[in-house]
């Protein structure tokens, strides 16, 4: 799954919850679940680390930084940071992307990336 679209599904789930602690619990299970959705990725390290600071940024910036959408949205992004230390530290164990993940067929990056921006869109319109 495409960062952008791990940082929506926590964010719409933190906004869900309203709670900051169970929004930081909630996230790194919804991403292993977004990660076992049949899916493409997209290989582009620097847009993919981009668009999920810019997601968090924006959300940030209309909800606060400790809004529950904001943490949720960052705790479910998080496992992805494995894959850098990865880059830093090739022979590291990977607690989140053991598997493999189900990649290059499924739910492709172009709708991805629409209902991430349709879901971001809509609790950056919304503040707390």
């Amino acid at each position: 799954m495409i960062v952008s679209l791990h940082v929506a599904t926590g964010s719409a789930a933190g906004a869900l919850v309203r709670s900051r602690a169970l929004a930081l619990l909630l996230g790194p299970p919804l991403h292993v679940a977004g990660d076992h959705v049949p899916h493409e990725d997209i290989h582009d390290r620097s847009f993919e680390i981009g668009s999920g600071l810019v997601a968090l940024g924006l959300l940030a910036a209309r909800r606060g930084p400790l809004d529950s959408a904001v943490l949720g949205g960052a705790a479910a992004a998080a496992p992805d940071l494995e894959h850098l230390w990865r880059w830093v530290r090739p022979r590291g164990k990977k607690l989140f992307h053991r598997g493999g993940g189900r990649h290059g067929v499924g739910v492709s990056t172009e709708t991805q990336l629409l209902v991430a921006g349709a879901v971001l869109g809509l609790l950056a319109g919304r503040r707390r």
